[in-house]
């Protein structure tokens, strides 16, 4: 199964990654290093999410960065604000 691409994917992970590092701070997750690598944060972000069921898991062989990435795209975006430059129109 082929994953189907969202709008601004690439700029919707970015906003993921940038609200999920501080929401993973403010929970007491942990704290990033500026020279960790995106694919570690992601899974850091994905793993957290899910623990609090914010986000439902991936299904048993689609635990791999590529989906992970996805699924925090997908997440940032219905959790943005309506008006926001980053949701589809």
């Amino acid at each position: 199964m082929s994953i189907k691409k969202i709008n601004n994917e690439k700029e919707l992970l970015h906003e993921a990654i940038r609200i999920g590092t501080a929401y993973f701070e403010k929970r007491g997750a942990g704290k990033f290093d500026p020279e960790d690598h995106a694919d570690i944060k992601v899974r850091a972000i994905y793993t957290l999410l899910v623990k609090d069921n914010l986000i439902q898991p991936l299904a048993k062989g689609q635990e791999d960065a590529i989906h992970m990435k996805h699924k925090l795209a997908l997440w940032i975006e219905r959790t943005l604000p309506a008006d926001h430059p980053l949701k589809a129109g």
